[in-house]
């Protein structure tokens, strides 16, 4: 069963679905790449098959230029044969046991992939769960920090964006982002939709019924 969480931060739509990140019609999606910037496996073996040779090119054109990419930072290329018109690519940071500025790198590598959709005037975004397939970081881990990296960022520019989604292709990935949201300090409270798109009703945490509204975030459902 596809799931989908919606709420509004900031004049932005932040959105958690289940899907595939290679069909996602917005205008950047993001590959979780490898410092090389080749195909490789996971989601960046995906995005690099789904997108074809004219994706891996200007991959391989950006890695030629600069050399490898340092986690937590970013690079824009065309998306090929992808839905979206862009892919930004990020390098997200190997799990070591969480003592290594994991969290700070990963935190950057989504401000760093917000960062570059603005500055090209891109109005919406997808991204994967970043780092927590073969990089080894714990979804349970990675979800709250992924979140609130994006929820900062989209506070601090209002209206940036329209819309920033997460693309989660597992129920369990589904989960843990939604416990992470909600788990986050003052969060708004959406809606969230079975695949029939019928609205599940959201309780507070406090057991009143109403939720927490965090400054410039707007709770409930979108029109």
């Amino acid at each position: 069963m596809n799931e989908r969480f919606e709420t509004e931060v900031a004049g932005t739509r932040l959105v958690l679905v289940r899907g595939d990140i290679t069909t996602q019609d917005v205008d950047a999606v993001v590959n979780a790449a490898n410092p090389q910037l080749t195909p490789g496996g996971g989601v960046s073996g995906a995005i690099h098959r789904a997108g074809g040779p004219e994706l891996t090119r200007a991959a391989a054109a950006v890695r030629r230029e600069r050399g490898p990419l340092p986690p937590g930072e970013a690079v824009i290329t065309p998306a090929g044969n992808l839905r979206a018109r862009w892919v930004v690519h990020t390098v997200g940071p190997v799990w070591r046991g969480g003592r290594h500025g994991e969290a700070e790198l990963l935190a950057r590598a989504y401000r760093s992939c917000l960062s570059l959709a603005t500055a090209h005037e891109l109005r919406s975004i997808a991204f994967p769960s970043i780092s927590t397939g073969v990089y080894g970081y714990p979804v349970g881990e990675a979800a709250p920090v992924a979140l609130g990296a994006v929820r900062g960022f989209l506070r601090e520019h209002p209206g940036a964006l329209d819309e920033v989604r997460f693309v989660l292709f597992s129920a369990d990935h589904f989960a843990a982002y939604r416990r992470a949201w909600e788990d986050l300090p003052n969060p708004a409270h959406g809606r969230r939709f079975t695949d029939h798109g019928a609205p599940g009703v959201q309780s507070a945490p406090n057991g009143t019924g109403q939720a927490h509204q965090a400054p410039g975030d707007r709770s409930g459902g979108l029109p």
